[in-house]
């Protein structure tokens, strides 16, 4: 048996919600879990951007995903009768994504 060197200690644990999580018993929910929650309404968001107007409004990354996928109006409507067709076009939708992101010099793929 090799012998492990112990796991450092976790720090705490952040959770970032939105508005649907304002509630006491979603609250308790999360501090029962073991995370500090960091719950924003619309309006506090909003209100806070209203002070500083140099700052941006910070979209969560699912959002900013789910923004991109639908752009694709065939996986949007979901045409496809085959898991298969579907999912083969999500891949392709996700790899278009992907080479978007990359530097290149001309555009090769439009958007």
């Amino acid at each position: 048996m090799v012998k492990r060197a112990q796991p450092p200690q976790r720090r705490s644990k952040h959770l970032c919600a939105d508005a649907g999580y304002t509630g006491k018993p979603a609250l308790e929910a999360i501090e029962r879990h073991g995370y500090i929650p960091h719950v924003k309404g619309r309006g506090q968001e909003a209100s806070e951007l209203k002070r500083n107007p140099t700052k941006q409004a910070r979209r969560w990354v699912v959002e900013v995903a789910h923004s991109w996928f639908n752009r694709f109006r065939k996986l949007l409507v979901r045409y496809e009768k085959l898991d298969r067709s579907f999912i083969a076009l999500n891949h392709l939708a996700a790899a278009i994504i992907a080479f978007r992101k990359v530097k290149l010099p001309g555009s090769i793929i439009y958007g």
